[in-house]
């Protein structure tokens, strides 16, 4: 099972945006907006669980879709390289939670995720100088 999105997809959304004419509504802040409503409604399939017996998997896989489509868009309207700065992301969360420290350890995970939280907070009360 393959997990890229190919360069084709990326085409396809770029010609279907265009083809409506709807690229001038996708700001960055717009399409923020869009990902964070469809995620909304991607995690309304699971609001009720455990005590919801089923999950509409189709209507899963559309609201994913959803999400990753708007995402594709933001990268696209923000010209970063998708690959890049998903790697650079992993890199830098490797190195905040080695797996040897955090492996089956949620206090240690949780620790360093606080202080890593705390060190940006004074990080950006403090001016650069």
């Amino acid at each position: 099972m393959s997990v890229m999105i190919s360069d084709s997809t990326i085409q396809s959304i770029r010609d279907f945006v265009a083809e409506r004419g709807w690229g001038q509504y996708h700001t960055p802040e717009n399409l923020a907006k869009s990902i964070s409503i469809e995620a909304s409604e991607l995690l309304e399939c699971y609001q009720w669980m455990p005590q919801s017996p089923s999950v509409d998997e189709g209507h899963v896989r559309e609201e994913l879709a959803d999400v990753l489509t708007y995402c594709i868009m933001m990268a696209d309207a923000l010209g970063v390289d998708m690959d890049d700065i998903v790697m650079g992301k992993l890199a830098k969360t490797k190195s905040k939670y080695p797996a040897a420290a955090v492996r089956d350890d949620f206090e240690e995970y949780e620790h360093r995720h606080l202080n890593a939280r705390k060190t940006d907070d004074d990080a950006q009360a403090s001016p650069s100088k």
